[in-house]
């Protein structure tokens, strides 16, 4: 009998677990949801032709602009764990320090791994080392 209630206490607290991680979730895609002008890429800053990333909670889409090219595609958020995938591109051609910005902008969202989001502040960490990406500040909406 001990076991059977010990097995049916633990099933109620993976349920709540797995509840909590889905609140958990869906208040750091709202949270994250937004625009963000990128500020700086790889440890340069970045002020002309500045990369912009939308992220919408409602369906986990990203959109943006890379300095050249309009992007978008999906998100996975997972705790603080963040991944892109499916990003696409349009493909026009710009002058070469404004390529060299998206091609970076680009790289950084697809070895993206971790985020954090304090003070308006957007940090993106490398899946494989953690080191800092990309950061981007989020635009203030007027209500």
């Amino acid at each position: 009998m001990k076991t059977v209630i010990t097995l049916c206490c633990a099933i109620l607290l993976l349920a709540g677990c797995d509840e909590t991680k889905q609140v958990i979730d869906a208040a750091g895609n709202v949270q994250l949801s937004g625009k963000y002008n990128v500020t700086e890429i790889g440890g340069s800053a970045v002020s002309e032709n500045v990369p912009h990333i939308i992220f919408t909670a409602l369906d986990k889409g990203i959109k943006g602009n890379t300095g050249c090219n309009s992007f978008f595609g999906k998100y996975t958020l997972d705790l603080y764990a963040l991944s892109f995938s499916e990003i696409a591109s349009t493909e026009m051609a710009c002058d070469q320090p404004i390529m060299d910005v998206e091609n970076a902008f680009l790289n950084a969202l697809n070895q993206t791994g971790s985020y954090a989001l304090q003070n308006g502040i957007l940090t993106l960490y490398s899946k494989t080392d953690r080191s800092v990406l990309l950061t981007a500040s989020k635009e203030q909406t007027g209500n």
